[in-house]
């Protein structure tokens, strides 16, 4: 069923359906997005109604972060083995179910197995590693720019969702929240189960951009977990695959784990409300869409590895000049805003094009999966540790200036990536 009916929109489209794909896929990356976003908005009213502590908070969205990436290469090889359409329609159930369950808890291990287990698992499968999978089976040319695309997602959902989930919070209680992202995942259940088909050739289809016929690569039938700890064991011997981990390391502390983390409970600090901590953040999201986007653009024509230096140097920058800017009045967290927004997640993009530059297209996406683990392992203590320090220092200060200087070194040691490339068989086991 799902065949006739994207034949019948392919006919009616003078554009290819990778670009609907893409968006489809931009949209459960959204929904994975705004629920990811939710715990920071989350952070004080939880506080002020069970009496919890930050640090405890913080371990719950450490490891909803942790697993966020855990699950990341292991889902990339699931999807080569059992298909992208069963992954992600299981993922959107259980974002649905672990957010509408959090309604009812009361206990700290209550908040541990929804927000964290259950909505931590099916993040992992909803994150940058479907968009690669997407990116690698889908295009051939524009591949930066749909990977732009897709992870300026993660900027729009929070531009959406934020501000109108700090508002709720304010005048419905954390709850109202928890049962709207629990309704959008829902609501994108029927969408990618009528409208995603698998691969090109399901629709007559190549790859965006191949004009020659071609033989496609033929993915393993082993297991799925065995091809995802084939590609981390082989990839261990390659000097960039670790400088693209660590890197994407301090790439995950620098966002997801303090600032996308704190940065609302660090504006209350300074007698700023949560609305408007929310309205920053969401404002800093849509320079993100705008720098993300562009980010893909630039990776499909400059050197990877010189883009990622400006972007984390840039970000360093930002991060060490924070706790100045909000002593600065009106002009101070403009400027923070303005810098951080259009860097943000810029750094995903050239990441991925030296993922399949090194790893080749049918590893890259189980590769890359292992290097976004780095990068929430990275959010996860981040997230703890700022949580901590900020119970012990009375500020997030040092926190900035932690992660500002790592950014600093993260940007002299990426231009370190060889990008050498190599064939995609070393890295998964053989087909059978």
């Amino acid at each position: 069923m799902i065949t006739t009916i994207s034949l019948s929109i392919q006919k009616r489209i003078r554009f290819s359906y990778a670009w609907i794909v893409v968006g489809i896929i931009f949209l459960v990356l959204l929904a994975a997005a705004a629920i990811r976003a939710t715990p920071s908005i989350m952070l004080l009213p939880l506080e002020h109604e069970f009496g919890w502590n930050r640090p405890t908070i913080s371990f719950v969205i450490a490891v909803n972060i942790a697993l966020y990436g855990l699950v990341g290469p292991f889902s990339a090889a699931a999807m080569q083995r059992y298909g992208i359409r069963p992954m992600v329609l299981g993922a959107l159930a259980l974002l649905s179910l672990g957010t509408f369950l959090s309604t009812w808890m009361t206990l700290p291990w209550h908040m541990v197995l929804a927000w964290g287990v259950i909505v931590g698992v099916g993040s992992g499968v909803a994150a940058n590693t479907l968009a690669a999978t997407i990116v690698s089976r889908w295009f051939e040319a524009r591949r930066g720019l749909a990977m732009g695309l897709l992870t300026a997602s993660t900027a729009t959902g929070q531009m959406l969702f934020l501000p109108l989930m700090a508002y709720m919070i304010d005048h419905t209680g954390w709850r109202s929240v928890a049962l709207l992202v629990s309704a959008v995942s829902a609501i994108g259940i029927p969408l990618v189960l009528f409208f995603l088909p698998e691969r090109p050739q399901d629709l007559g289809l190549k790859r965006y951009g191949v004009i020659a016929d071609e033989a496609e690569p033929v993915a393993s039938t082993a297991n799925a977990f065995a091809i995802a700890i084939k590609a981390l064991t082989s990839s261990f011997k390659n000097r960039d695959f670790w400088l693209l981990f660590f890197s994407f390391f301090v790439c995950g502390m620098s966002t997801n784990g303090y600032i996308g983390s704190h940065f609302i409970a660090m504006c209350s600090d300074y007698g700023i409300l949560a609305v408007n901590g929310a309205s920053i953040l969401a404002s800093m999201a849509v320079l993100d869409l705008v720098g993300t986007t562009l980010s893909g653009w630039l990776s499909d024509r400059y050197n990877p590895r010189i883009l990622l230096c400006w972007y984390y140097g840039f970000r360093g920058l930002a991060l060490l000049f924070l706790p100045h800017a909000f002593g600065l009045s009106y002009f101070g967290l403009p400027i923070f805003a303005i810098i951080y927004g259009l860097d943000w997640i810029a750094t995903v993009p050239p990441t991925v094009r030296l993922a399949n530059d090194v790893f080749g297209r049918l590893a890259a996406p189980i590769v890359f999966g292992w290097i976004v683990a780095g990068h929430q392992l990275g959010a996860a203590s981040a997230t703890l540790l700022a949580g901590f320090m900020r119970n012990s220092l009375g500020s997030y200060t040092m926190s900035s200036m932690l992660m500002g200087v790592a950014c600093l070194i993260t940007a002299y040691m990426v231009l370190r990536i060889k990008g050498q490339g190599q064939s995609s068989s070393g890295v998964l086991p053989a087909a059978a």
